[in-house]
């Protein structure tokens, strides 16, 4: 359509030319005493048009001519430009091979030609980007190379690089480097004063916040490594089943960290509602709460939420359940223990719930309940533990009606697991 609407143009003008010059009797008389020359104007016109392009033509030559000079200018500044480019080319290319040395000579070699480029009036385009780019790679060069003062003094140069706007995005790599060879050296505080200067933006990503997490961990922070697991679960920096891991083993550690009971409260309650739903998380702080000598009430309270998913719990936490509970027979409530009685009911064949009850009974001094119940879950229990405490339950409760045979062949039986 273009094409056909050019068309339609050109000879819409070539009708118009003809129409004008085709009967045109029209004349341009000069005169030049003593002289007098007459012309047409179609001459004319066509004399005007070639002069018009005569000196277009000679104006642009005389343009191209006063030019060249600046033009070989810019032609050795472009192949100036190429040349560092080709240098910090190189130097990726030696890095990613492993060939440390030769990459960092290819990212001081850049540097070179920069400078004399800059020595010279010219100035490289994103030159702050390259100058930042060829220290880093020197830096990582040098880090590969156990050459820590190179290292640090080609970071240095790269950080002071930062302050241009154009180059934020390479500052911010520059940083999160520092911070990852301050990982591997194991300096924990140096890696997180890296991570700090980041904005608040780059500081969330995933990347940094790896970092972060792994610097808190060494550096024996866990409340902040726990609050940037679950910035990093929230991201789905890691699959499910890990972030549950990764967030259950800090939440131990912070509660294994508190020294008293106050402490282990506080961290308690620092605690997101599903990570305290976490079963053994819950019996974990029970467990800490009884060593540190708290009421076992408290630890009861921590435990309800357990136990009333306890149906779901595999072998290995029901007995760490059932072994936290006991501990704190002594001072049960009427409460839990209609909870116990009422699911041993609602489970007869369930060993484990039939030693809890047997040994609840035992402590309220229930003694043929609780002889039914413990003869029934000690031929039944799996764990040696819970079978070794019910045979020794037995014993004691054959001692208490004089049955001294049944009391010496429980004794045995629980000396035997």
């Amino acid at each position: 359509m273009r094409v056909a609407l050019w068309l339609l143009g050109l000879f819409g003008v070539a009708v118009a030319i003809a129409l004008f010059a085709g009967n045109n009797q029209a004349t341009v008389t000069v005169f030049w005493p003593p002289y007098r020359v007459d012309l047409s104007l179609n001459l004319v016109l066509l004399l005007l048009l070639a002069a018009f392009v005569f000196l277009h033509a000679a104006l642009a030559a005389l343009a191209a001519l006063f030019d060249l000079p600046r033009q070989a200018l810019r032609w050795r500044a472009l192949q100036k430009e190429r040349s560092i480019h080709a240098s910090v080319l190189e130097a990726i290319s030696h890095l990613l091979a492993g060939r440390f040395i030769r990459a960092r000579k290819s990212a001081e070699a850049a540097l070179g030609q920069e400078r004399s480029l800059a020595a010279g009036g010219e100035h490289l385009p994103n030159g702050t980007q390259v100058r930042t780019l060829a220290h880093l790679l020197a830096a990582e060069s040098a880090q590969a190379l156990q050459d820590r003062p190179a290292r640090e003094e080609h970071l240095r140069q790269a950080v002071e690089q930062g302050g241009a706007r154009d180059s934020q995005e390479t500052h911010e790599g520059t940083l999160m480097r520092a911070a990852h060879w301050s990982l591997d050296d194991r300096e924990p505080d140096a890696a997180m004063a890296w991570l700090s200067g980041l904005p608040q933006g780059a500081s969330r990503r995933t990347l940094a916040l790896r970092m972060k997490l792994k610097a808190a961990r060494l550096a024996r922070r866990t409340h902040e490594a726990l609050e940037t697991a679950r910035l990093l679960a929230k991201h789905r920096a890691f699959s499910p089943e890990a972030a549950q891991s990764i967030v259950r083993g800090l939440a131990i550690d912070l509660v294994n960290g508190a020294h008293d009971v106050t402490q282990l409260q506080r961290a308690w309650h620092s605690l997101e509602a599903n990570e305290r739903l976490m079963p053994e998380l819950a019996i974990h702080a029970a467990q800490r709460l009884a060593a540190l000598g708290a009421d076992a009430g408290l630890g009861r309270d921590w435990l309800l939420p357990v136990w009333e998913r306890q149906g779901d719990l595999g072998e290995t936490l029901k007995v760490r359940l059932v072994l936290t509970l006991e501990a704190g027979l002594d001072s049960l409530d009427g409460a839990w223990l209609g909870r116990i009685e009422a699911a041993q009911r609602d489970n007869p064949r369930d060993a484990t719930l039939q030693y809890l009850a047997g040994m609840a009974c035992v402590r309220r001094q229930l003694w043929g309940k609780a002889q039914q119940l413990m003869a029934q879950a000690a031929a039944s229990l799996a764990d040696p533990k819970l079978r070794r405490n019910a045979w020794r339950a037995l014993a004691e409760l054959a001692e208490e009606r004089g049955d001294a045979q049944a009391a010496a062949l429980s004794w045995k039986r629980a000396a035997g697991e």
